[in-house]
Order: structure tokens, then C-alpha cells, then sequence
């Protein structure tokens, strides 16, 4: 709150004092109420050897969640709210209650694959090192591949990598659909399969993946100096300009780039080494760098 909200108005007094319960901000020297319906403006109260959770709000609602984040949550232990153990009767009747809860969960078959498909997707989260926004726009468009009954017939886990893989697509993320097969332990067909499907039925609008982009990931793994980096994006730009990328694949654009600007400044790296670490063949590199050679 304001130094000028703390001053009743009226009274011109120092005494404004805030009710929790009335969700009101009133004066208690002349009664006058000043804000009503204000929001519960405590910080949140933890404890780590508390059994219960003491917190006065719940998790954030998240796509990536089955049911939400949404789900009623049981205590799992034979207590009270305050601390003390239940009676014999109310531990059985509590027991009986989670175990109705568990089956009550998932109701239908529909419900059963998300919970499936979006717990595949946070694997793979781990192993690409995806941002939370990815896998939200993920669980999205698989959410609207499911209500269409496009997974009906059609192997869950490869809708899955293609939601994922569209996902990635959509915010821009640099990560080929080889990765997403591989890390998902599916084969490329499949994924690309699925990925034409979704694309068509959901009439997804996903951007061109822009070649700076994959500059940072190849660099990363071939442990090329940062101002290698900059020579390649400069190269990048003015490839851009001229209108010499359309049409070509990002990531053997970036490599050539960056295969090219480690050469011009020096730091040995051979084509094969630039090739493994964009995950494209030798001959892709040789062939953008015979395009982008005129640019140095």
C-alpha cells in the first residue's frame, strides 16, 4: 500500500488498517472505508516440518497437467489440521476416501491417453531442455488433436512428438524433428506423419525457423568461441538481405555459417565436426557454403 492510501482522507489521521476477513480497507479513527473487496495481500505461509500445508492459495492452473492442476488433494497423512491423529473409524472412512478419489480421477479413456501423452511430453522436456511456455502450447494442440479424434486408430506417442515438435515450431525454439523422434524413442516416418496431420486439421500457422537462431544450439556443441558466433550471424544477415535463404534448410544454413566463419577467423573446425553438431550431413554444409562463400 501507498504512503498516501496509509492517510484517512476524512479524518487526516495515520490510523487506515486492513481487514482480511471483510476483504476491506477502512479507518479505524472515524470508520470510513476506503477500498472495499481488496485482495488478499498476506505473503504465503509454509512451513517444512509442518504435515499440512499451510499455504492460503493453491498451484497455478496448467495445461500440462491432466486434469488442470485442478484435482481435489486428500491429505495423506492420519491427521488433523492440527497436528493431532485421527480415530480408528476416520482413518478407515479416510482410506476409503482416497481410494474412490484414485479411481474417480480418470474416468474415461479420453482422459487416461492425455494423462499419457502429457506425461511423454515432460520426458522429453528434460532431455531437450524446453522452456514450460513449449510444453503449455504442446499440451495445447494436442488437447485440440484429441477433441477432433485425431488420435483415434494412430499411435499416441508420435501425435505426442508432433504436438510437441509444432509446438517448437510455433515459439520459435530450435529443435529439428529428428530430436523430438529420437528423444521421444519413436521412428522420424511416424512423427512426420502425424506432424502433416495435425498441421492440416488444426490449420496451424507456424512460422519459418529463422537460421540466427540455430547459430547459439550448433556453437554450443561444437564448442565454438563466441566470436565466431558474431562472424556467422554477420554472414547470416547478410545472406538475409540479399534473399539467398529462402528455401533453405536453417540448421545447414547456420553450420555453413558458422564453418565458413571459423575458417575466415582461424579456429579449426572440421565440416564433419560442424555437421554432427547441427545432426545434418557433410554434403548440406559443402553445398550452402558454396552460396554463402560470395558474401565474405
Amino acid at each position: 500500500m501507498s504512503l498516501q492510501e496509509t492517510v484517512c482522507q476524512r479524518c487526516g489521521k495515520n490510523s487506515v488498517v486492513t481487514d482480511v476477513e471483510s476483504h476491506e480497507i477502512f479507518c479505524s479513527n472515524c470508520g470510513m472505508v476506503i477500498e472495499e473487496r481488496v485482495n488478499d495481500r498476506r505473503a504465503e505461509r509454509t512451513f517444512a516440518n509442518s504435515p499440512t500445508n499451510k499455504s492460503h492459495t493453491g498451484g497455478k492452473i496448467s495445461l500440462a497437467k491432466h486434469d488442470r492442476g485442478l484435482r481435489t488433494m486428500i491429505n495423506p497423512f492420519d491427521k488433523d489440521s492440527a497436528g493431532n491423529l485421527l480415530s480408528t473409524p476416520m482413518k478407515s472412512s479416510m482410506k476409503r476416501l482416497r481410494k474412490w478419489d484414485s479411481r474417480s480421477s480418470i474416468k474415461r479413456h479420453d482422459e487416461s491417453n492425455l494423462q499419457f501423452a502429457l506425461s511423454e511430453m515432460l520426458k522429453v522436456k528434460e532431455k531437450l531442455s524446453l522452456p514450460n511456455a513449449v510444453i503449455e502450447k504442446a499440451s495445447y494442440v494436442y488437447r485440440k488433436a484429441l477433441e477432433k479424434k485425431l488420435i483415434r486408430g494412430r499411435s499416441i506417442s508420435a501425435i505426442a512428438a508432433a504436438s510437441l515438435y509444432a509446438a517448437c515450431r510455433e515459439s520459435e525454439t530450435p529443435r529439428t524433428i529428428r530430436e523430438v523422434a529420437t528423444s521421444m524413442g519413436i521412428k522420424l516416418k511416424e512423427i512426420t506423419a502425424s506432424y502433416r496431420l495435425i498441421f492440416k486439421e488444426l490449420e496451424l500457422k507456424v512460422p519459418v525457423v529463422d537460421s540466427v537462431l540455430c547459430i547459439s544450439k550448433i556453437a554450443s556443441n561444437a564448442e565454438i568461441s563466441e566470436k565466431t558466433k558474431r562472424f556467422a550471424i554477420n554472414i547470416l544477415k547478410k545472406a538475409k538481405k540479399q534473399n539467398l535463404l529462402a528455401g533453405k534448410h536453417p540448421m545447414g544454413v547456420a553450420a555453413s555459417a558458422l564453418y565458413l566463419a571459423s575458417i575466415n577467423l582461424e579456429e579449426n573446425r572440421t565440416q564433419k565436426e560442424i555437421a554432427d553438431a547441427a545432426g545434418i550431413t557433410e554434403v548440406t554444409v559443402r553445398n550452402r557454403c558454396k552460396t554463402l562463400k560470395k558474401l565474405i
